[in-house]
């Protein structure tokens, strides 16, 4: 089945009779959010399954760009829940002019995915190409780090991305995963 897709402003229109889902990690979610939106890490969608089995009204799927967001509506239609993705994810929300909720003011924010995997990705580069001119072996770690981005590309994965979200930083806690089931039964 083809998960229905909504964009930004039909979500918009929708989003007090949503229940929001944001797939994305503890520290990408923090780093903002749709109003309302509940964080269940697309690692954590199995574990969760139960509770959304339960939530009344319509889900709405959501991370960075809208890939994580399918690929979670497809698990969750695999065992009969039915969810919306949305066009574009957080960056097509912000793009068409929606706010994000962030944490409050004080609150360490953990930059976005995305962001991560740029500035890795350019600090491993830039480290090999340093590392190049004291022995050109050095200069394979470029060629590495750029064949992954070209795999990344095609495949629509990233290995990077997954090895950092096992950062400290970037993994949910256990209580947070049981608080999110807590408040999306309580809906």
């Amino acid at each position: 089945m083809t998960p229905t897709v909504l964009d930004a402003s039909q979500a918009g229109a929708r989003l007090d009779e949503l229940t929001v889902l944001d797939v994305r990690t503890p520290g990408e979610y923090a780093s903002g959010h749709l109003p309302g939106a509940l964080n269940i890490p697309l690692d954590q969608i199995g574990r969760a399954l139960p509770a959304l089995r339960e939530v009344p009204g319509e889900l709405l799927v959501v991370c960075a760009s809208g890939a994580r967001a399918l690929r979670a509506c497809e698990v969750l239609s695999e065992h009969g829940v039915r969810a919306a993705s949305l066009t574009g994810g957080t960056q097509g929300w912000t793009a068409a002019g929606q706010r994000l909720d962030r944490p409050a003011a004080g609150a360490r924010a953990v930059w976005a995915m995305e962001r991560q995997v740029r500035f890795t990705a350019g600090t491993v580069v830039l480290a090999g190409l340093g590392l190049g001119l004291l022995h050109p072996a050095w200069q394979l770690l470029c060629a590495g780090i750029a064949g992954g981005l070209v795999f990344s590309a095609l495949t629509n994965t990233c290995g990077m991305a997954a090895l950092l979200g096992k950062l400290p930083h970037n993994r949910p806690r256990a209580t947070d995963l049981e608080a999110t089931l807590a408040a999306l039964t309580h809906r």
